[in-house]
């Protein structure tokens, strides 16, 4: 049996080879609800890894998953490495889990290309990849994979983007959930500023309840200095509107998850809207 190759365009992938490319923050954070405990990594024998990663596929695997596993910075460059000249799937496709294990913004312009792979498992899993590795190559590269043929990695972009907190994205976040990328709700919600928030509340109606519901509660857990109280209590007020069962269980729920010293007159709303759309549906 004849294994194929795969050798990704290397525009980008090559300027990180050449060690131009250098370890980025990530551009948002997540609301960091408690400190994240800190990875010990492992010591790698680098003369050794690099003999290892020259041999034959099942010694390359190995070596991949050894450095994977150490979660040691100083492994990136022979992963990347790897990413750059390609190999069998196998190969590549732990090259990829060992990148996202490392999790350095120096890998993302090498993993790109590999979302464009023909095998399922390998472009998904190059987008999983890249949420991981995050820096400016990874958001560039999820925001065209909205675009993707596959729903898997449309989804896994849209979801990653919100995650990275890629504000410039937001654009293509739109686009891509007026062409179904239900993911996109939830990375809109996490991302926009009011007035793009009031734009994505408009297509209520248009939309099923439990797509827009993912990005409504986004808004609504974002802190008043994001999101004000006024601009929440009209989205509250668009969804009191509608008046539905689903639309009062979901605000019912809301309710019980409101933080106690967050405000009130939002908490009033939000229990009042649900009472009503109960009400409403036993007429």
């Amino acid at each position: 049996m004849i294994r194929r190759r795969y050798r990704p365009r290397l525009s980008l992938a090559l300027a990180v080879a050449s060690g131009l490319a250098l370890a980025t923050p990530a551009l948002l954070a997540k609301p960091k609800h408690e400190a994240q405990p800190k990875v010990e990594s492992t010591r790698l024998d680098i003369p050794a890894l690099k003999k290892q990663l020259a041999g034959s596929e099942q010694e390359v695997v190995a070596a991949l998953g050894t450095i994977g596993e150490s979660q040691n910075p100083e492994g990136w460059p022979l992963v990347n490495e790897v990413l750059v000249r390609g190999g069998t799937e196998a190969i590549v496709e732990e090259a990829l889990k060992a990148a996202g294990k490392l999790k350095s913004p120096a890998l993302s312009a090498s993993i790109a290309p590999y979302v464009q792979h023909r095998t399922p498992e390998i472009r998904r899993a190059a987008a999983r990849a890249l949420v991981k590795t995050k820096g400016p190559a990874a958001v560039a590269a999820l925001s065209k994979a909205l675009r993707s043929g596959d729903a898997s990695v449309r989804g896994t972009a849209a979801t990653g983007l919100g995650e990275l907190g890629a504000r410039e994205s937001i654009k293509d976040l739109f686009n891509a959930f007026d062409h179904g990328v239900g993911e996109a709700a939830a990375a809109i919600g996490q991302l926009c500023k009011p007035e793009e928030c009031e734009d994505f509340a408009q297509r209520t109606g248009r939309v099923t309840f439990d797509v827009m519901q993912t990005g409504f509660d986004q808004i609504l857990f974002r802190p008043a200095s994001e999101i004000s109280d006024d601009d929440k209590l009209k989205l509250v007020g668009r969804m009191r509107e509608l008046g539905t069962v689903e639309v009062g269980k979901y605000l019912a729920d809301v309710g019980e998850r409101w933080p106690k010293d967050w405000s009130k007159k939002v908490k009033q709303a939000i229990d009042s809207a649900a009472h009503a759309a109960a009400a409403g549906a036993k007429k």
